[in-house]
């Protein structure tokens, strides 16, 4: 049986760093340097833009200037999501080579999506996975994914609520109106629920770790062990930090003829780049 390390190791006031720890734990794993990994790390206040996108459309900077919400670009697609103290963040990375029939069977996002179902009913929460890449609980969103893909290794990367402010989370991020309508809902706080809400109490976030820890070994057929991080993995995440992620190229998106590239919001910059 395969064996993972698990490794929960975060820096919740660095969220540039955080974001360049999960780019160099692609590398290490696709490189051989490190075992297949999940990973549980927290941000502090923060939205997380999707790769390529435009942080004036997503992002309401009034609201992030008054809640003092920091704005950071991952390296994977998908959409903007916002993270906080109660928001437990999950990362799973193998290499391809080593697990393609696994790969072939769980098409798109199911593959992680399924292991964190089956966690969540550990707690007693009747969760679904919801393709494209959503666990929702009835018509409720909990978490969602993004990911990568490489020709060596694929990571999937969450953010599960937990406890999280929903309240910040309606400020801070703009909601494509057509998104609400879709699901009958009129507001971003009533298509979002957090853990403590469903199951009616206050859930520890090692309590959710160990029973997402059980849903990927379960899931995947493998053992999880605890780990640590490697110095390799954390001088890879400091030249990345350096050189990437605390850039303004990189935090104002790939798109060369985007007007907000020519002018963008001074708050933005305040926010995404900085060299904490």
């Amino acid at each position: 049986m395969t064996t993972w390390r698990r490794v929960d190791v975060e820096w919740p006031e660095r969220p540039h760093f955080n974001l360049a720890y999960e780019e160099a734990l692609a590398l290490a794993v696709a490189k051989g340097q490190a075992p297949p990994t999940l990973r549980f790390w927290k941000n502090d206040r923060t939205i997380v833009l999707g790769r390529h996108q435009c942080a004036e459309i997503e992002v309401n900077f009034d609201a992030c200037e008054r809640r003092g919400v920091k704005v950071v670009r991952r390296f994977s697609g998908g959409g903007a999501v916002y993270h906080d103290q109660g928001n437990l963040n999950y990362t799973l990375v193998l290499a391809r080579n080593t697990r393609s029939e696994l790969v072939a069977r769980h098409p798109g996002f199911a593959l992680a999506g399924e292991a964190v179902v089956a966690g969540l009913r550990r707690l007693g929460v009747d969760a679904q996975f919801v393709p494209v890449n959503d666990i929702s609980v009835g018509d409720r969103k909990i978490s969602g994914l993004a990911g990568t893909l490489s020709r060596e290794a694929l990571l999937y990367h969450g953010c599960l609520l937990v406890s999280s402010d929903l309240a910040v989370l309606g400020e801070v991020l703009n909601v494509a109106p057509e998104k609400l309508e879709s699901r009958a809902v009129r507001s971003v706080r009533k298509r979002v629920a957090t853990l403590d809400e469903l199951l009616g109490r206050a859930v520890g976030m090692d309590e959710v770790k160990d029973a997402l820890t059980q849903g990927v070994s379960e899931v995947l057929g493998v053992e999880v062990e605890p780990g640590v991080a490697l110095e390799w993995e954390l001088e890879k995440a400091r030249i990345l930090w350096e050189t990437r992620y605390t850039t303004d190229a990189w935090a104002l998106g790939p798109c060369r003829r985007c007007p907000c590239r020519r002018e963008p919001d001074p708050r933005f910059l305040k926010s995404i780049v900085s060299r904490e």
